[in-house]
Order: C-alpha cells, then sequence, then structure tokens
C-alpha cells in the first residue's frame, strides 16, 4: 500500500487554522542555491514568505510543493516551493505552527535518540542497582 507523506496535510491545515483564527500565515523555506527566491531576502540560509491572501495571488498547496505569485521590491514573481524546502509553517501573531526536520536531520536524530536512550537505560539500571537495599521490617 502506498502510504502519502504528511507534510503537506499539515501544512495546509496550519494554514486554515491561522486563516479561520485571524492570523497571518508564515512559511520558512530552506534557501537552497538551486531554489529560486529572492536572494536579498535570505537570511541565515532561510526566507520566511508571508502566504496570506492579501500577500500572494494564486496559493495552491498541494502534495510537492507550494506555487504562488508574489511581489518583492515591487516586481511579482511566480514562485514554485519544494515542500522538501519547507522548514515549517506557522502565525506570525502567535508564532504557533509546525516545524519540519529534514531527512538528513531525521536520520541524525534517530541516531543520537539511540544512542541516548541505551546510555539512559544503562544509568537507570546501575542507579536501581546502587539505591535499591534491602529493607526487612519485623512482623508481630
Amino acid at each position: 500500500m502506498n502510504m502519502n507523506p504528511t507534510k503537506p496535510y499539515l501544512i495546509r491545515s496550519i494554514y486554515d487554522w491561522c486563516i479561520d483564527s485571524g492570523f497571518t500565515p508564515f512559511v520558512s523555506v530552506k534557501a537552497d542555491p538551486k531554489l529560486d527566491v529572492p536572494q536579498e531576502c535570505v537570511r541565515n540560509g532561510e526566507i520566511i514568505f508571508n502566504i496570506s491572501a492579501r500577500a500572494v495571488q494564486g496559493l495552491n498547496i498541494n502534495n510537492e510543493s507550494i506555487t504562488f505569485s508574489a511581489r518583492f521590491n515591487g516586481i511579482s514573481r511566480n514562485l514554485d516551493i519544494p515542500l522538501d524546502a519547507v522548514k515549517g509553517v506557522f502565525a506570525k501573531e502567535v508564532n504557533q505552527g509546525i516545524a519540519f526536520t529534514s531527512d538528513d536531520e531525521e536520520a541524525q536524530d534517530k541516531i543520537s535518540n539511540k544512542q541516548s536512550n541505551n546510555s539512559t537505560q544503562d544509568s537507570l539500571i546501575l542507579q536501581t542497582k546502587a539505591s535499591s537495599k534491602p529493607k526487612l521490617r519485623i512482623i508481630k
């Protein structure tokens, strides 16, 4: 059975929540050099787009990408952002939303979590052995 990725559904749901709540939806994108985005807006390797209806035209969030048209310094641009580049989507006013990890980060997290779980289990076993003294009571 082919399972659809959850990322596009989560992005659409946070976007809908923002609109329904009267918040401004923002999307954070990893500014890859291959990605055609306004480079003057890139900060620390990421760019954040306001994707509200007032800021963009023709917004489409499908299972592969986010596409829209927006103005940057008075120049209209059509953008096609692959979902792999999306780092998160959030409401500007309350800074709530969802952040995504990349596949590389996810693999590293799994490795480090497994290692930390093993060391945590080992330390718990040692603590249990060290602190578990026998307790005897006299019962009459």
